[in-house]
């Protein structure tokens, strides 16, 4: 299991915690997507924010996760299953800019001012929608500021990364800790002086620190129970049947004229790179479909 999650609740059922290593499922989409080192520090915490999300959801449940900001990176877009699998792309995955200290700036790529928007699939007719303007877009504090407003959870958030000069993942991994209701103030205030004393996480990550030995940290002192530890890495959910879907709604008029201009078409996932093309006998056949549909 090289990357993986923990999730634990204290023995009062007070405290509940998730902490993650993601740096093997980090490398693997930032490959696919040929980031930059600073697209990659940005898409890699996007990337364990869902793993984390992820790991909240009942069987069967989905996530989705965009970051949308007015630096040039523009967006990050994440997706997370409750079974540990995760994608996610970047709006432009060249884009690197750097600190006066020589720091990777995620915070300025993706924008000072913008938006998180968190799409939850429950298995309900409609999904659960909450959108809060973002905090610092350094991604965590993003995501920590929406669990408690959107969600009405107290929550505490770490992410970090550790990208070596060539752009290689070296670490990445975070941790997620909420204040189970009802909530103690008590609780709460020796949980972020106990985060305040931590040493900087991507040093402890890089350091090879596991979830285990991170929650121990975390909960020090506080008895807990470990409920879980499931793997996580990169699966892509597209198919050619899902796309077939999305060119079946986009109707006969619009379809038919794809095929009279362009005698066919090709779909690339934007989380997997994958290809789908679709000749004019293909795209014959979804046009009838449309037309029955349409009738």
């Amino acid at each position: 299991m090289t990357d993986y999650l923990v999730r634990a609740i204290a023995k009062s059922g007070s405290v509940r915690a998730l902490v993650c290593v993601t740096a093997a499922t980090v490398g693997e989409i930032c490959k696919r997507h040929d980031t930059l080192p600073t697209a990659t520090a940005a898409l890699g915490r996007g990337i364990t924010a869902g793993a984390l999300m992820g790991a909240m959801l009942k069987t069967g449940q989905r996530v989705a996760m965009r970051f949308e900001g007015n630096g040039p990176l523009k967006k990050i877009v994440i997706e997370a299953d409750s079974d540990g699998s995760v994608r996610g792309y970047v709006g432009d995955p060249k884009v690197h800019l750097l600190r006066a200290d020589g720091s990777l700036d995620v915070n300025n790529a993706l924008g000072r001012a913008g938006f998180l928007t968190v799409a939850k699939d429950l298995g309900l007719k409609e999904p659960y929608r909450g959108t809060v303007q973002l905090y610092t877009s350094g991604i965590a504090e993003d995501l920590a500021l929406y669990l408690v407003e959107s969600e009405q959870i107290p929550s505490a958030v770490g992410i970090a990364e550790f990208i070596e000069q060539d752009g290689t993942v070296a670490a990445a991994g975070g941790f997620l800790i909420q204040a189970v209701p009802p909530v103690d103030p008590l609780v709460v205030e020796e949980l972020m002086t106990r985060i305040e004393q931590l040493p900087p996480l991507s040093e402890v990550l890089h350091k090879g620190g596991t979830p285990e030995q991170i929650l121990e940290q975390l909960l020090s002192g506080i008895p807990y129970d470990v409920l879980e530890k499931r793997s996580i890495g990169f699966a892509c959910s597209c198919s050619r049947e899902r796309i077939e879907r999305v060119l079946l709604s986009m109707g006969n008029k619009e379809l038919t004229s794809i095929k009279k201009e362009q005698h066919g078409t090709e779909v690339t996932c934007e989380f997997c790179g994958e290809r789908y093309h679709f000749d004019e006998s293909d795209l014959d056949r979804i046009i009838a479909e449309a037309g029955k549909q349409e009738a």
